[in-house]
Protein backbone atom coordinates (compact mmCIF):
# COMPACT_ATOMS: atom_id res chain seq x y z
CA UNK A 1 0.00 0.00 0.00
CA UNK A 2 2.99 2.28 0.95
CA UNK A 3 4.55 1.56 -2.05
CA UNK A 4 1.96 3.09 -4.62
CA UNK A 5 1.00 6.06 -2.16
CA UNK A 6 4.75 6.71 -3.19
CA UNK A 7 4.33 6.03 -6.42
CA UNK A 8 1.08 8.40 -6.91
CA UNK A 9 2.70 10.91 -5.10
CA UNK A 10 6.01 10.54 -7.93
CA UNK A 11 3.63 10.91 -10.51
CA UNK A 12 1.35 13.67 -8.97
CA UNK A 13 0.24 16.01 -11.82
CA UNK A 14 2.55 19.53 -10.35
CA UNK A 15 5.42 17.09 -10.55
CA UNK A 16 4.79 16.17 -14.04
CA UNK A 17 4.54 19.49 -14.72
CA UNK A 18 6.87 20.92 -12.98
CA UNK A 19 9.70 18.52 -14.75
CA UNK A 20 7.97 19.51 -17.87
CA UNK A 21 8.59 22.85 -17.34
CA UNK A 22 12.57 22.48 -15.84
CA UNK A 23 12.95 20.14 -19.67
CA UNK A 24 11.88 23.13 -21.58
CA UNK A 25 13.90 25.70 -19.59
CA UNK A 26 17.30 23.53 -19.87
CA UNK A 27 16.31 23.06 -23.95
CA UNK A 28 15.71 26.86 -24.16
CA UNK A 29 18.83 27.80 -22.51
CA UNK A 30 21.06 25.19 -24.30
CA UNK A 31 19.69 26.19 -27.60
CA UNK A 32 20.55 29.80 -26.42
CA UNK A 33 24.03 28.70 -25.72
CA UNK A 34 24.95 26.11 -28.98
CA UNK A 35 23.50 28.62 -31.38
CA UNK A 36 25.56 30.98 -31.45
CA UNK A 37 28.61 28.51 -31.68
CA UNK A 38 26.88 26.51 -34.78
CA UNK A 39 26.44 29.67 -36.71
CA UNK A 40 29.91 30.61 -36.01
CA UNK A 41 31.04 27.45 -37.00
CA UNK A 42 28.95 27.20 -40.26
CA UNK A 43 29.48 30.53 -41.35
CA UNK A 44 33.25 30.04 -41.12
CA UNK A 45 33.17 27.16 -43.57
CA UNK A 46 29.67 28.82 -46.42
CA UNK A 47 30.54 30.94 -49.53
CA UNK A 48 31.31 34.81 -48.39
CA UNK A 49 28.37 35.70 -50.52
CA UNK A 50 26.15 34.06 -48.35
CA UNK A 51 27.02 35.45 -45.44
CA UNK A 52 27.16 38.48 -46.44
CA UNK A 53 23.43 37.67 -47.62
CA UNK A 54 21.96 36.44 -44.70
CA UNK A 55 21.76 32.83 -45.81
CA UNK A 56 22.97 30.90 -43.36
CA UNK A 57 21.28 29.90 -40.18
CA UNK A 58 22.27 26.41 -38.88
CA UNK A 59 24.19 24.61 -41.60
CA UNK A 60 26.83 25.85 -43.74
CA UNK A 61 25.77 26.98 -47.16
CA UNK A 62 27.95 26.49 -49.74
CA UNK A 63 30.73 24.66 -48.10
CA UNK A 64 34.12 25.76 -48.87
CA UNK A 65 37.71 26.61 -46.79
CA UNK A 66 38.35 29.91 -48.48
CA UNK A 67 38.50 31.33 -44.90
CA UNK A 68 40.96 28.92 -43.14
CA UNK A 69 43.13 28.74 -46.60
CA UNK A 70 43.79 32.54 -46.66
CA UNK A 71 44.24 32.43 -43.11
CA UNK A 72 47.09 30.24 -42.74
CA UNK A 73 48.64 31.02 -46.13
CA UNK A 74 49.15 34.48 -43.46
CA UNK A 75 52.62 33.55 -42.16
CA UNK A 76 52.34 35.69 -38.90
CA UNK A 77 49.37 33.57 -37.66
CA UNK A 78 51.62 31.30 -37.10
CA UNK A 79 54.06 33.76 -34.58
CA UNK A 80 51.13 34.54 -32.97
CA UNK A 81 49.68 30.43 -32.33
CA UNK A 82 53.25 29.78 -31.12
CA UNK A 83 53.31 32.85 -29.13
CA UNK A 84 50.24 32.18 -27.55
CA UNK A 85 51.30 28.38 -26.92
CA UNK A 86 53.86 29.92 -25.03
CA UNK A 87 52.42 32.72 -22.93
CA UNK A 88 49.82 30.11 -21.84
CA UNK A 89 52.17 26.96 -21.01
CA UNK A 90 54.37 28.82 -18.86
CA UNK A 91 52.07 31.53 -17.73
CA UNK A 92 49.97 28.92 -16.18
CA UNK A 93 52.81 27.28 -14.91
CA UNK A 94 54.02 31.00 -12.96
CA UNK A 95 50.36 31.48 -11.97
CA UNK A 96 49.69 27.98 -10.51
CA UNK A 97 53.37 27.63 -8.83
CA UNK A 98 52.42 31.72 -7.07
CA UNK A 99 48.61 30.74 -6.31
CA UNK A 100 49.68 27.69 -4.37
CA UNK A 101 52.88 29.55 -2.73
CA UNK A 102 50.46 32.17 -1.64
CA UNK A 103 47.48 29.94 -0.67
CA UNK A 104 48.74 27.19 1.36
CA UNK A 105 50.20 28.86 4.26
CA UNK A 106 47.54 31.30 4.07
CA UNK A 107 44.99 28.36 4.57
CA UNK A 108 47.26 27.43 7.48
CA UNK A 109 45.60 28.58 10.98
CA UNK A 110 48.87 28.55 12.69
CA UNK A 111 49.84 31.04 10.51
CA UNK A 112 50.71 34.22 12.19
CA UNK A 113 48.99 37.77 11.41
CA UNK A 114 46.34 36.04 8.93
CA UNK A 115 44.02 38.33 8.48
CA UNK A 116 46.03 41.38 8.16
CA UNK A 117 47.52 39.71 5.14
CA UNK A 118 44.55 38.28 3.38
CA UNK A 119 43.26 42.02 3.47
CA UNK A 120 46.29 42.95 1.75
CA UNK A 121 45.42 40.97 -1.03
CA UNK A 122 41.89 41.55 -1.00
CA UNK A 123 42.58 45.45 -1.37
CA UNK A 124 44.37 44.69 -4.64
CA UNK A 125 41.01 43.19 -6.11
CA UNK A 126 39.67 46.34 -4.85
CA UNK A 127 42.22 49.09 -6.08
CA UNK A 128 44.11 49.43 -9.01
CA UNK A 129 46.00 51.90 -9.92
CA UNK A 130 45.65 52.24 -13.12
CA UNK A 131 46.83 51.92 -17.02
CA UNK A 132 49.54 54.88 -16.82
CA UNK A 133 50.96 53.85 -13.61
CA UNK A 134 51.03 50.22 -14.88
CA UNK A 135 52.90 51.10 -17.99
CA UNK A 136 55.57 53.42 -16.23
CA UNK A 137 55.98 50.25 -13.37
CA UNK A 138 56.46 47.92 -16.44
CA UNK A 139 58.80 50.43 -17.68
CA UNK A 140 61.15 50.80 -14.86
CA UNK A 141 61.58 47.07 -14.43
CA UNK A 142 63.08 46.76 -17.69
CA UNK A 143 60.77 44.32 -19.02
CA UNK A 144 59.27 46.76 -21.60
CA UNK A 145 58.59 45.32 -24.96
CA UNK A 146 59.77 41.75 -23.74
CA UNK A 147 57.75 38.45 -23.25
CA UNK A 148 58.27 39.40 -19.28
CA UNK A 149 55.09 41.68 -19.97
CA UNK A 150 52.65 40.05 -20.41
CA UNK A 151 54.31 37.03 -17.75
CA UNK A 152 54.86 38.59 -14.50
CA UNK A 153 52.41 41.42 -14.40
CA UNK A 154 49.75 39.01 -13.68
CA UNK A 155 51.60 36.18 -12.04
CA UNK A 156 48.91 35.76 -9.65
CA UNK A 157 45.32 36.33 -9.19
CA UNK A 158 43.63 37.30 -5.51
CA UNK A 159 40.62 35.64 -6.69
CA UNK A 160 41.88 32.28 -7.32
CA UNK A 161 44.28 32.20 -4.14
CA UNK A 162 41.22 32.72 -1.98
CA UNK A 163 39.86 29.55 -4.07
CA UNK A 164 42.48 27.33 -3.34
CA UNK A 165 43.36 28.45 -0.04
CA UNK A 166 39.61 28.05 1.15
CA UNK A 167 39.94 24.48 -0.66
CA UNK A 168 43.07 23.33 0.84
CA UNK A 169 41.49 24.53 4.62
CA UNK A 170 38.07 22.68 3.94
CA UNK A 171 40.03 19.18 2.35
CA UNK A 172 43.51 18.87 4.36
CA UNK A 173 43.09 18.25 7.63
CA UNK A 174 45.15 19.35 10.79
CA UNK A 175 45.62 16.06 11.32
CA UNK A 176 47.15 14.92 8.13
CA UNK A 177 49.51 17.61 8.69
CA UNK A 178 50.18 16.47 12.33
CA UNK A 179 51.10 12.66 11.35
CA UNK A 180 53.19 13.86 8.87
CA UNK A 181 55.34 16.03 10.93
CA UNK A 182 55.86 13.15 13.23
CA UNK A 183 57.29 11.08 10.21
CA UNK A 184 59.75 13.80 9.95
CA UNK A 185 58.03 15.83 6.69
CA UNK A 186 58.75 19.66 6.84
CA UNK A 187 56.13 21.76 5.38
CA UNK A 188 58.02 22.05 1.86
CA UNK A 189 57.35 17.97 1.59
CA UNK A 190 53.92 17.97 2.89
CA UNK A 191 52.97 20.33 0.49
CA UNK A 192 54.24 18.63 -2.76
CA UNK A 193 53.82 14.99 -1.75
CA UNK A 194 50.59 15.31 0.24
CA UNK A 195 48.59 18.74 -0.48
CA UNK A 196 48.99 19.13 -4.00
CA UNK A 197 48.20 14.93 -5.06
CA UNK A 198 44.79 15.79 -3.05
CA UNK A 199 44.03 19.27 -4.26
CA UNK A 200 44.23 17.99 -8.15
CA UNK A 201 40.36 18.84 -9.20
CA UNK A 202 41.24 22.99 -7.87
CA UNK A 203 44.47 23.12 -9.11
CA UNK A 204 42.94 21.82 -12.60
CA UNK A 205 40.34 24.50 -12.10
CA UNK A 206 42.54 27.24 -11.88
CA UNK A 207 44.89 26.12 -14.29
CA UNK A 208 41.82 26.38 -17.22
CA UNK A 209 41.24 29.85 -16.05
CA UNK A 210 44.30 30.89 -16.01
CA UNK A 211 45.42 29.34 -19.45
CA UNK A 212 41.97 31.12 -20.66
CA UNK A 213 43.37 34.40 -19.26
CA UNK A 214 46.40 34.03 -21.49
CA UNK A 215 45.59 32.65 -24.42
CA UNK A 216 42.77 35.53 -24.92
CA UNK A 217 45.01 38.04 -23.72
CA UNK A 218 45.72 41.38 -26.22
CA UNK A 219 45.58 44.64 -24.54
CA UNK A 220 48.48 44.25 -22.41
CA UNK A 221 50.39 43.38 -25.40
CA UNK A 222 49.03 46.17 -26.91
CA UNK A 223 50.33 48.48 -24.70
CA UNK A 224 53.67 46.80 -23.82
CA UNK A 225 54.72 45.43 -27.15
CA UNK A 226 56.06 46.51 -30.40
CA UNK A 227 58.46 43.90 -31.70
CA UNK A 228 55.55 41.69 -33.96
CA UNK A 229 57.92 38.64 -33.28
CA UNK A 230 56.48 38.19 -29.62
CA UNK A 231 52.82 39.43 -30.11
CA UNK A 232 50.43 36.97 -29.01
CA UNK A 233 47.98 35.45 -31.46
CA UNK A 234 44.88 37.73 -30.16
CA UNK A 235 46.78 40.66 -31.13
CA UNK A 236 47.09 39.44 -35.36
CA UNK A 237 43.49 38.55 -34.79
CA UNK A 238 42.41 42.33 -33.84
CA UNK A 239 44.22 43.39 -36.81
CA UNK A 240 42.81 41.27 -38.90
CA UNK A 241 39.25 41.89 -37.67
CA UNK A 242 39.67 45.56 -38.39
CA UNK A 243 40.68 44.45 -41.92
CA UNK A 244 44.54 46.61 -41.32
CA UNK A 245 46.80 43.48 -42.10
CA UNK A 246 44.62 40.94 -44.51
CA UNK A 247 44.77 43.52 -47.27
CA UNK A 248 47.68 42.23 -48.39
CA UNK A 249 47.23 38.77 -48.19
CA UNK A 250 43.82 38.88 -49.60
CA UNK A 251 44.66 41.49 -52.55
CA UNK A 252 46.42 38.52 -54.14
CA UNK A 253 43.55 36.45 -55.05
CA UNK A 254 40.43 38.60 -54.58
CA UNK A 255 39.58 40.23 -58.21
CA UNK A 256 38.04 43.16 -57.11
CA UNK A 257 36.95 45.48 -53.64
CA UNK A 258 33.32 43.91 -53.08
CA UNK A 259 34.89 40.56 -53.11
CA UNK A 260 37.17 41.61 -50.67
CA UNK A 261 34.51 42.79 -48.46
CA UNK A 262 32.62 39.50 -48.84
CA UNK A 263 36.20 37.45 -47.58
CA UNK A 264 36.99 39.68 -44.79
CA UNK A 265 33.01 39.32 -43.12
CA UNK A 266 34.00 35.13 -43.88
CA UNK A 267 37.24 35.80 -41.88
CA UNK A 268 35.86 36.95 -38.45
CA UNK A 269 33.83 33.43 -38.65
CA UNK A 270 36.67 31.43 -39.37
CA UNK A 271 39.48 33.48 -37.37
CA UNK A 272 37.26 32.99 -34.08
CA UNK A 273 37.18 28.98 -34.73
CA UNK A 274 41.27 29.21 -35.52
CA UNK A 275 41.91 31.27 -32.46
CA UNK A 276 38.53 29.04 -30.21
CA UNK A 277 39.78 25.72 -31.65
CA UNK A 278 42.79 24.73 -28.82
CA UNK A 279 40.84 25.53 -25.77
CA UNK A 280 37.27 24.17 -26.81
CA UNK A 281 39.68 21.03 -27.49
CA UNK A 282 41.11 20.60 -23.73
CA UNK A 283 37.71 21.95 -21.71
CA UNK A 284 36.16 18.58 -22.23
CA UNK A 285 39.25 16.71 -20.44
CA UNK A 286 38.53 19.25 -17.63
CA UNK A 287 35.63 20.13 -17.23
CA UNK A 288 34.57 16.81 -14.84
CA UNK A 289 36.62 19.14 -12.26
CA UNK A 290 34.56 22.13 -12.06
CA UNK A 291 31.74 21.54 -10.15
CA UNK A 292 34.26 19.41 -7.18
CA UNK A 293 36.98 22.04 -7.31
CA UNK A 294 34.84 25.42 -7.71
CA UNK A 295 32.21 24.63 -5.25
CA UNK A 296 34.60 23.26 -2.72
CA UNK A 297 36.73 25.76 -2.95
CA UNK A 298 33.90 28.64 -3.00
CA UNK A 299 31.27 27.16 -0.60
CA UNK A 300 33.21 26.16 2.12
CA UNK A 301 35.07 28.02 4.34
Amino acid sequence: MSKNKNALIADSLPDKIFNVFITIITFLFTVACAYPLIYVLSASFSDPMDIFAGRVWLLPVNPNLKGYETIFAYKDIWVGYGNSVFYTVFGTLINVFMTVLAAYPLSRKDLKYQKPIIMMFTFTMLFNAGMIPNYLLIRDLGILNTRWALLLPGAISVYNMIIVRTFFRSNIPDELLESARLDGCSDFTFLLKIVLPLSGAVIAVISLYYAVGHWNQYFNAVLYLTDKKIYPLQVFLRNILLQTSINDVSAGSVANETERTYLNELLKYSLIVVASAPLLAIYPFIQKYFVKGVMVGAVKG
